[in-house]
């Protein structure tokens, strides 16, 4: 289910809830809205609004940590590809087919990670492989220079290869179900005694809509942010790209 599919059921529910909440009005008894019942059901409404707003909160500051993670990641993936490719620029001619070879790795990170098919996203199997790095060994160095660069490169392909699989294993998060529905289930519940302690008019509705719409944007950041490679919300390639448009330069 997509992001716009899921805020969109939360949109209905908690939206849903305060109609839901006018309709209970009409029904009840004046009895049960009273000033002293009023005051008990918006204490109540207080406890549920206060948790929903430190659930939501929570869960805001976690998505865009893991969203900026990502970001950076690939931004020190690229400038790491970038690093390594000026180390073997350095070194000599002879590094040619590894250079060519982390050309095609980097592309192919680039292809994957904003690939269409999501099972093969970030599946660490281009630059975190042994073919740059196996090209760096066999590389025979000359004098102490070549051999300074040569572990240098090989130290930078790991960190390339680490970094990359360290994304992969967090592309595997996402929002805990569990408690996004029982956010939900919150903002539903605070909605409905909203609508139970509000007269019905256009301007309340209105109202109720503006917030219900802003708690669902919400929720759809949140899972947008949890899916950084495709949706609307997006990590930029442009990082990857330059790195690309560096190499063999």
């Amino acid at each position: 289910m997509t992001s716009s599919s899921m805020s969109l059921i939360a949109f209905l529910f908690i939206f849903g809830g305060a109609i839901v909440g006018m309709l209970l009005r009409r029904a009840l008894p004046v009895s049960h809205l009273r000033d002293d019942s009023r005051d008990v059901i918006k204490l109540a409404t207080g406890l549920v609004g206060t948790m929903s707003a430190l659930v939501l909160g929570l869960l805001v500051a976690s998505a865009k940590g893991f969203y900026d993670a990502q970001t950076t990641e690939m931004t020190q993936i690229s400038a790491n590809i970038i690093f390594l490719d000026r180390a073997l620029a350095r070194y000599g001619p002879e590094t040619k087919e590894a250079r060519e070879a982390l050309r095609h790795s980097s592309q192919r990170i680039l292809d994957q990670s904003w690939s269409k098919k999501g099972a093969s996203r970030l599946e660490p199997t281009s630059i975190s492989g042994n073919v740059v790095y196996d090209k760096v060994q066999t590389l025979t160095p000359n004098d102490d220079s070549q051999r300074l660069i040569k572990s240098q490169a090989l130290s930078m392909v790991q960190n390339i290869g680490q970094t990359h699989m360290l994304m992969y294993e967090q592309s595997t998060l996402s929002v805990s179900t569990p408690l996004l529905t029982t956010m939900v289930f919150w903002l539903t519940v605070t909605f409905v005694i909203w609508g139970l302690l509000a007269s019905p008019n256009a301007t309340v509705i209105a109202t109720m809509f503006a917030a219900a719409l802003s708690a669902s944007g919400a929720i759809f950041l949140i899972l947008e942010m949890y899916s950084p490679y495709d949706g609307i919300i997006r990590v930029s390639d442009a990082p990857i790209r330059a790195a690309l448009a560096h190499l063999g330069h």
